[in-house]
């Protein structure tokens, strides 16, 4: 990468769920938290401040939302305060943005913070709210919320490769597994054994219940600082090494093909190559599992096996700990929830807890050195990647 060199240096969640908190209530939780789990952290040192935050004008009926984050974090930005909105990667465009503005010399620590209260007393507006993320004049009328776009995906998966329901619940029962094991995720005490998942309710099929994600509140922030600016901070960090991002279409008539995901493919490829290591040198991935079928079709564009082998990949337990490449150890979007705008810094989170072994053992995966975060948004047609080496702040 050009530029200075940026690490992430801490971070923290909220727990996820349905919260009876308001979106400022949530900002402020997550802002103490982080304090806590950065407490070399001074609040004056903070110059910059990046919100992700996908609908709250829908969800919390509030804009201007960057200045009420920064108010509830107990920060005054000096050099960039910002809104990121980028539907389900909302999140990871915060820290990208963050990295870039560190990298240019715009700012030396900045905080990326997700925010997103996404549970309302009406159900029905919520699910219409979701429908604002495709392109709503042309797909909305027909449906094609995220349910029932991934659905078409899976069939489509299913049709060209033989791709059975059992392996879309390897996916879930994996994730959910990992997630027995946050405390965070929204379902932290419940656990859901494969037959288990393939007897719930159909929601699209051939999606059940548990191969999608919820509607989630929560929050999550990391603090990323420049090299200089490194020695105040003891401990691990999670150096920025590679990002980069796609977008190839918007209206559903343009997708393509439903099962080759062409964007996961030129981010990877591209974030890899900036970093400079290859696929092989990647220890762990966080990647978008909105659908059990998104994290079939993320193996197979990352290059982790052939394309329509994801199932076969998932069922013989490459993504398990001690399998070729672990995969959503934090329980993913499955099993701790999607607030949208929160998800994609949950992940850096993760990444940053697994480097310092501050996980719980059930889920640490052993030495880590490199790993690579994805998130897709809208209708799996915007990708974005980022690859993180662990290093000392020393």
């Amino acid at each position: 990468m050009t530029g200075r060199a940026v690490a992430v240096v801490g971070g923290a969640c909220t727990d996820f769920g349905v919260r009876p908190l308001t979106w400022p209530e949530l900002a402020q939780e997550v802002g103490e938290a982080l304090f806590r789990a950065v407490p070399s952290l001074r609040s004056e040192e903070v110059d910059s401040l990046f919100v992700g935050a996908a609908m709250p004008e829908r969800f919390a009926f509030q804009s201007h939302v960057a200045p009420l984050a920064a108010e509830q974090m107990g920060l005054r930005p000096t050099r960039l305060l910002q809104r990121n909105e980028l539907a389900c990667a909302s999140g990871q465009s915060a820290i990208r943005s963050a990295y870039a503005a560190i990298a240019s010399g715009l700012s030396d620590i900045a905080v990326a913070v997700g925010v997103e209260k996404m549970n309302l007393p009406s159900m029905a507006e919520a699910n219409s709210s979701m429908a604002c993320v495709m392109d709503r004049p042309w797909d909305g009328p027909s449906g094609a919320t995220a349910p029932p776009f991934f659905a078409m995906v899976a069939q489509r998966h299913m049709l060209e490769y033989g791709t059975t329901p059992e392996q879309l619940a390897v996916v879930s029962e994996k994730n959910h597994r990992f997630a027995n094991a946050n405390p965070h995720a929204q379902f932290y005490r419940k656990t859901f054994s494969r037959e288990k998942l393939l007897g719930l309710p159909m929601v699209a099929p051939p999606l059940r219940l548990g191969d999608c994600s919820s509607m989630t509140d929560g929050a999550a922030a990391v603090v990323l600082a420049s090299e200089e600016h490194l020695r105040r901070f003891a401990g691990p960090v999670a150096w920025v090494r590679g990002t980069s991002q796609y977008s190839d279409f918007h209206n559903l008539a343009n997708a393509g093909s439903l099962t080759e995901w062409t964007g996961l493919k030129h981010t990877a490829r591209e974030a890899l190559a900036r970093a400079g290591i290859g696929l092989d040198a990647l220890d762990f991935a966080e990647v978008h599992d909105c659908f059990t079928i998104s994290e079939l079709i993320e193996y197979e564009s990352l290059g982790l096996c052939p394309p329509g082998g994801g199932g076969r990949w998932a069922a013989e337990g490459n993504a398990e700990l001690g399998g070729r490449l672990p995969t959503n150890t934090r329980g993913g979007l499955l099993g701790c929830g999607h607030p949208l705008g929160a998800t994609g810094i949950a992940q850096a989170v993760e990444v940053y807890e697994q480097f310092a072994s501050k996980v719980p053992s059930s889920r640490q995966v052993p030495d880590p050195g490199w790993a690579l975060v994805h998130n897709l948004s809208g209708s799996a047609n915007v990708h974005s990647v980022m690859v993180y080496q662990r290093g000392e702040a020393g």
